[in-house]
């Protein structure tokens, strides 16, 4: 697991932590029953605090990513793989949504943007 924390990111270092394991669990770099590291060494290793990687940890427990067995450690759960691809698709659309007002905003009509699109779609 490599988790790189960016200083001058306006998003919080637990996010920043939790979006990069969500990442490497959607991708299939961490599979099921994979440990991550101990809160105290991620945090001595990414030189934060303990606190920061355990509300960390909590939130992707939360949200079904991990399991914490109480005196043995954090392990990627169980998730299942239709989840997984409706999330992934959620982000893309989200994506897509941003070019899609950035495209409107400089006045490009909608048959515009989807032309564009089947051009690009044509190339790969």
């Amino acid at each position: 697991m490599h988790i790189i924390i960016n200083n001058s990111s306006m998003n919080p270092i637990y996010e920043q932590i939790i979006s990069q394991i969500k990442e490497e669990i959607i991708s299939g770099e961490l599979v099921e029953d994979t440990e991550l590291p101990s809160v105290r060494s991620l945090s001595k290793e990414l030189k934060i605090s303990a606190l920061t990687v355990k509300k960390a940890y909590d939130l992707l427990g939360e949200e079904g990513y991990t399991v914490t067995v109480h005196g043995k450690g954090t392990y990627v759960a169980s998730v299942n793989r239709n989840v997984l691809k409706e999330e992934k698709q959620k982000e893309f659309e989200d994506e897509m949504q941003k070019i899609v007002d950035q495209a409107r905003k400089r006045g490009i009509t909608d048959s515009e943007i989807r032309e564009m699109f089947e051009i690009i779609m044509e190339e790969k």
